[in-house]
C-alpha cells in the first residue's frame, strides 16, 4: 500500500496522478492505522516550511512517519516534503526539521532570478536504481526558493545561482527538490524508476 501523506498542505491529487500514470496505486490519508500499514509513504509540500512542519506536527504522524523510516520502508519527500526531512530551514527564521537528512535549507541568493521557476537540467552525479528508465533528456520542473546547503545522500543537482541538490537518497528515503508529477517524460521515467523499487 503506497500513502501520500495528508497534512492539509499541497496539491495531493496532482501528485496522486502523477503516480498513477507509472502505474503506482495510491491513496491520499491521515489517518495513524494506514500509514502504519504503508509500504512506501509519499511526502508532499508547497509553501513555507515553518507553517508546512507546523501542519505536520498538528497532524500528529511525524513519530508514525519517522518509525516507518527506521524500519526500513520506502518514502519518497517532494519539493517541500524534501526539504522538511532536513535538520533545520533558515526561510523566515530558523525551523527544526525532521533532521533525517544533513543539512540547513537556505535561501537561493538574489543574484540569480528567485524564485527559481521552470526548467533544468539533472546533473546526475551517482547511479541508482531510480534511473533506470531514465533517456537522454533529463529537464524536469522546479518551483522554489530555498534549497538544501547538503551534500548528504546526493544523487543529483542542478544548477541556478548554487548548486542544488535535486535528488537525494539516505537509505529507503528518497527525496526531490522538483515536481516529478509536473515535469512529463523525465518524472515520469523516474515515477517509474521508484515504482520498480516498491
Amino acid at each position: 500500500m503506497h500513502v501520500i501523506i495528508d497534512y492539509q498542505v499541497g496539491n495531493l491529487k496532482s501528485v496522486q496522478e502523477g503516480f498513477k500514470r507509472a502505474g503506482i496505486n495510491t491513496i491520499i490519508s491521515n489517518d495513524i492505522n494506514v500509514i502504519q500499514q504503508a509500504t512506501s509513504l509519499i511526502l508532499p509540500g508547497v509553501g513555507a516550511f515553518e507553517a508546512s512542519m507546523q501542519a505536520l506536527r498538528q497532524s500528529g504522524l511525524i513519530p508514525y512517519i519517522v518509525d516507518h523510516i527506521e524500519k526500513n520502508k520506502y518514502l519518497l519527500g517532494i519539493c517541500l516534503g524534501m526539504q522538511l526531512l532536513y535538520e533545520a530551514s533558515e526561510e523566515f527564521g530558523y525551523h527544526q526539521g525532521l533532521g533525517i537528512l544533513k543539512g540547513v535549507i537556505k535561501k537561493i541568493p538574489d543574484h540569480v532570478t528567485v524564485p527559481h521557476m521552470g526548467w533544468n537540467t539533472l546533473d546526475i552525479i551517482n547511479k541508482d536504481p531510480i534511473f533506470k528508465h531514465l533517456k537522454k533528456d533529463r529537464d524536469v520542473y522546479f518551483v522554489h526558493s530555498y534549497y538544501a546547503d547538503s551534500k548528504d545522500g546526493l544523487l543529483a543537482t542542478t544548477s541556478h545561482g548554487v548548486t542544488i541538490p535535486a535528488i537525494v537518497k539516505k537509505g529507503n528515503v528518497y527525496a526531490t527538490q522538483f515536481h516529478p508529477e509536473k515535469s512529463g517524460d523525465v518524472g515520469h521515467q523516474l515515477l517509474l524508476g521508484y515504482g520498480d523499487l516498491i
